[in-house]
């Protein structure tokens, strides 16, 4: 197992349950029982229609939550039955997949498995797109490595999208983190305007280096949310200059394999303020200045 597997055993930051750790740690075991779980809990704010019903602005608000505690004081105190007890759609609490991601993450670690959210791009939504999204990374023990899952892929989704993929062991060609993503582009391999946000149409370099730093800092315990800006990320539509993309280079190809440069990729994100998460973020959504 390697090193950097003990880092990602324990939680903390965003992944820190504070009063609900007696809650997670006895939840069901398996990771395809704890994924039921936040399917059971989470609706995803743009995906209501698919389970039958319009989610109300008024409900949105927890999709800026960053703090899994803070995550789950809204659940129980909406619905205080056990976690375990899978809500009716409407009655979940409006997340995305970065919140999905991190329940996961927070469920796993309490049970002291090696797990961490990983930024990227999904190419199983829409065809000719990767788009934006986030899943857990475990470390698989019986198999002795690192495995990808789609903690927000359920059986509605998964009809609805026709993804016909292993959610728990999701197919690195399929979820391209976000460095390989990079670094796939960089060498010829994939169209830079294949990845962003489909249902928007926006995609290109930019996009990509967003979601590079945006992996960094979860890789450092930082699960930001997907519309956190802060540091040296891209306006929109920019295209790197020839330092920003020697600088994006570096970046994806630590993250391509965290454990072979986890000294390197840490110290680089406590040193560097371009990656550093600061005080203060850019919340995108709100267009305003949000603390962290």
């Amino acid at each position: 197992m390697p090193d950097c597997t003990a880092f990602y055993s324990q939680p903390a930051g965003f992944t820190a349950p504070g009063n609900h750790a007696g809650a997670l740690a006895g939840l069901p075991a398996g990771l395809a029982a704890l994924t039921e779980v936040a399917h059971g809990l989470i609706m995803h704010e743009h995906l209501a229609g698919l389970y039958g019903f319009e989610l109300a602005a008024e409900r949105r608000a927890s999709v800026h939550v960053r703090p899994v505690s803070r995550l789950l004081d809204q659940i129980v105190a909406e619905d205080a039955r056990p976690l375990g007890v899978a809500r009716e759609p409407s009655a979940r609490v409006p997340g995305n997949c970065r919140h999905f991601t991190v329940l996961t993450v927070a469920a796993l670690r309490a049970r002291g498995i090696p797990a961490r959210a990983r930024c990227g791009f999904g190419g199983y939504f829409s065809t000719g797109w990767h788009d934006d999204h986030w899943v857990c990374e475990y470390w698989n023990a019986a198999a002795g490595r690192w495995a990808l899952a789609d903690a927000q892929i359920d059986d509605v989704q998964r009809k609805a999208f026709g993804v016909g993929l292993d959610v728990l062991d999701v197919p690195r060609d399929e979820f391209l983190v976000a460095g390989d993503a990079w670094l796939r582009c960089r060498a010829g391999l994939a169209d830079p305007g294949t990845f962003g946000l489909s249902p928007m149409g926006e995609a290109g370099y930019w996009w990509i280096a967003a979601n590079l730093l945006r992996d960094v800092a979860a890789l450092n315990n930082m699960e930001m949310l997907p519309w956190d800006i802060w540091g040296d990320m891209l306006r929109p539509g920019e295209e790197p200059d020839e330092a920003q993309a020697a600088f994006f280079d570096q970046l994806a190809a630590l993250t391509a394999d965290p454990g072979a440069g986890f000294a390197e990729l840490t110290a680089r994100y406590r040193a560097d303020p371009r990656l550093t998460v600061p005080a203060t973020v850019f919340n995108a959504v709100l267009k305003r200045v949000d603390e962290v």
